[in-house]
């Protein structure tokens, strides 16, 4: 499968963006061809921006913004320089658990995991934890 997904905290800082730059080139390199990430939050919106910048260098990557929510009409949501994909089956979920559905499907078809976690609790954790539990090999982004 080769692919890579992620998940951080809402207020990650810009400061991590080199690191997690870093961290896709270095799987790109080990040849990772396809990387998924949603659209909730700044670690996410980091990661958009990265995945926008890196795919003009390697075009051969395929990245996608994995909607939770099938949108209503065409707005800001679909205005990202990379595709965006909605998962078949989530159209039947209910919206208190589309976003936890459409994360385990981003887990379960992915090998990596970029996290940046800073707080035991919350999304970005839960779903660290739940891709250790599934043998995922999760790189996690660390700044001081």
């Amino acid at each position: 499968m080769n692919a890579c997904t992620f998940f951080g905290h809402r207020d990650a800082p810009e400061e991590i963006q080199p690191l997690l730059e870093q961290k896709i080139v270095d799987l790109i390199c080990k040849g990772v061809k396809i990387f998924y990430v949603g659209n909730q939050g700044a670690f996410d919106l980091m990661v958009i921006k990265t995945l926008e910048k890196i795919s003009a260098e390697y075009s051969n990557i395929a990245a996608s913004v994995v909607l939770a929510y099938m949108p209503k009409e065409k707005s800001k949501e679909m205005a990202y320089g990379i595709d965006t994909i909605f998962p078949n089956g989530l159209e039947k979920t209910p919206r208190k658990f589309a976003i936890y559905n459409r994360n385990i499907w981003m887990i379960n078809n992915s090998d990596y995991v970029i996290t940046y976690v800073k707080y035991i609790v919350g999304g970005a954790s839960a779903f660290k934890e739940i891709a250790e539990r599934k043998g995922k090999t999760v790189i996690s982004i660390n700044h001081s």
